[in-house]
This record gives structure tokens, sequence and C-alpha cells, in this order.
């Protein structure tokens, strides 16, 4: 072989080593996510973005709890570009264990400031507040009224008949538990789950599963987000919500690259964020029925949202729920009941 022949071959071999993780080009079509949100939303985004971008979405499904013990777990050697969805929590967890990459959209220009991480890492897309899904049907039978504190899921007449996810594998719930933490201190908190767990009748692995089994007539009251609430409502089941007077905790929805994922994906991974934060992408919600509120303020709520502004929300930290998340965790366990129940 000629020299100069050698020479291009070394330059191919080049760059097709710098090409990518796991054999794929620079020019990849794909991404690769673990989305927390519903699959009865996720094919309305995944499926517009690839129709905008030509970028086609393997994703996998998993609570958000879930998500973060997957990336914890392949840390060094992730399966996937983006995590989609989950509270703000959750990602300041991942942001304490180095697992995220560092990138913020564009889009933030157009973001109030009380939503934006700054480390610099987490994006936000939507937000949502605690409520609490209740069976109409199965409340206008037994002639009660739907609870209006958080204290009214402790009388006798819902034993049985409460849904919630756990909050070792749900982000939804553990929000819910960093609520009342907040609310009451840890003690106190602890004491009123334990109350609480007496009425439970199903903990979820999923913080969108409760309203459905409410839905469904499996349970009379599912504690969960607003906009998973309204969700089988407006497909025609008998839910209602109702809202603590006492005062109830709120979500920021994020989305993050994974840090070291493959390296092929990453120009797609910020043009995925930079999509969903957009008007574009945030008004899916309403074409979706999903309720979730956007962050984006060019973009127009879905018709039936609720907006935070109108409800008694505290002043929730997620910053502190996210830096004790893996402690509440254990102790709720340890004095409630293990995530092992979890179905």
């Amino acid at each position: 072989m000629r020299f100069g022949g050698m020479v291009a071959l070394v330059a191919v071999l080049l760059i097709a080593l710098s090409a990518g993780a796991y054999g794929q080009g620079a020019a990849s079509k794909e991404l690769t996510v673990y989305t927390a949100l519903p699959e009865s939303e996720t094919p309305t985004y995944f499926n517009e973005f690839e129709k905008d971008t030509g970028i086609k979405i393997l994703f996998v499904r998993l609570s958000a709890g879930e998500i973060l013990a997957r990336v914890k777990a392949e840390k060094g050697n992730p399966q996937a570009s983006v995590w989609h969805g989950g509270s703000y929590d959750n990602f300041i967890a991942a942001i304490q264990d180095n697992l995220l990459e560092p990138y913020q959209t564009p889009e933030l220009a157009n973001v109030p400031k009380e939503y934006i991480d700054k480390n610099g890492i987490a994006n936000p897309f939507y937000v949502g507040a605690i409520a609490f899904a209740c069976n109409s049907d199965w409340f206008k039978k037994k002639g009660l009224s739907y609870p209006t504190s958080w204290d009214d899921l402790l009388k006798p007449e819902f034993k049985g008949q409460i849904s919630m996810a756990h909050p070792g594998t749900s982000g939804t719930s553990y929000t819910i538990l960093a609520t009342i933490v907040q609310m009451r201190g840890e003690p106190k908190a602890l004491e009123y789950f334990k109350a609480l767990n007496q009425n439970i009748r199903q903990y979820t692995k999923s913080g969108t599963a409760p309203p459905m089994q409410v839905g469904l007539g499996e349970a009379a009251i599912g504690i969960t987000f607003s906009h998973d609430g309204l969700k089988p409502s407006a497909e025609g089941y008998p839910v209602a919500l109702s809202f603590p007077k006492d005062g109830t905790g709120d979500e920021i929805g994020c989305i993050g690259i994974i840090k070291g994922g493959p390296a092929a994906e990453l120009a797609n991974a910020k043009r995925f964020i930079d999509w969903s934060v957009s008007k574009r992408g945030q008004e899916l919600f309403e074409i979706n029925k999903s309720f979730r509120l956007p962050v984006n303020r060019t973009a127009t709520p879905p018709k039936g949202a609720i907006k935070i502004s109108d409800l008694k929300v505290i002043d929730y930290d997620p910053i502190w729920a996210g830096k004790n998340r893996k402690q509440l965790v254990a102790d709720f366990a340890k004095e409630v009941i293990g995530a092992e129940v979890a179905k």
C-alpha cells in the first residue's frame, strides 16, 4: 500500500473512532430517553419531535424514583442520553451524585426565574400541584364529602380506600412525603404517614397509577399530581379533584442530559430539550390533554388545567427535598413501610 493510501486509511479509522459510543455515527438520527411521563402521553411528544426533526426516540418508561436508581446503577456506562420528566427534587439528588451533564436551553429566556435551576443542569418544562383524586360515584353512594385537608385522609370511613405511590419508587410520592415533612417536621410527618398507612389500599410504583385506580373504582381516593388526576376525568371516568386547604406541595417537572451518555446522541439530546421547553413543545400539553402547566410564558396552558396561583401552596423547597431524599426515604421505609410492597 502506498504511503498516501495508508494515511487516508488511518484518517478514516480515526473519524470512525471519534464518531460516538455504541458504534453510532456523529449524525445519529436516534435519541435514547428514560421518561417518567405516562405511556399514554409520550407517543404524542416523541412522534411530533420526530416529525419536526427526523430524530427517532427510543424510550423506557419508569417512575422518577426508578429512573434515579437506574441512572445511579449505570453511572460510568449510561444506556440513555436524556432523563425526561419527574420533579426537580429528584434531579437535585442526581446532581448531587454527579449523574447529569450541565446544559441550559436558550428557551429559559421565556421561563420565570423561580423555575430555573441555579446549577445550570436541570431544565424545567411543566409544573403541577399535589391533589386528591376522588371517585365521585363512590362518594355520592356513601353520602360523604371529598377530603379537603391532609387530616381528612385519616378518617375511618376511608379505611382501605386510599391509593398512593411509594416515595421510594415514585417522584410524585416523594414530593408528598417532603411536603408533609416541610409542613410538620419529620417526627410528626412520620407519625402522620403511620396513621395514613392504615387507610392505604395499595402502594403503587408510579404516581400516575392512583388516579386511574380511582377512575376504575379500585380506590376511592388517589393522592397524585393535579395533571395526572385530571386526565382520567377528561377520558370519561368518574374522577373529581380536591385540594388540601391547609396547604399542598408542588413540582417543577424537569428534563436533563445524563452524564456520559451515548456521545453520538448529545446534539440530539440538546435539541430535544430545546424543543420540549419551546412554545411548540409546550403547547402539545393541550393536544395531548395532559393538563400539565407549561413553564414557557409564550405557550397557552391547556384548557381545564388548574393554576398553581389558585391553590394554597406551601413554600415548597425542592433543593432541600432533593438533598434529603435518601434519608427521608430510608426513614419512611423503616418507620412506615418498605418499597417492596409497591406494585
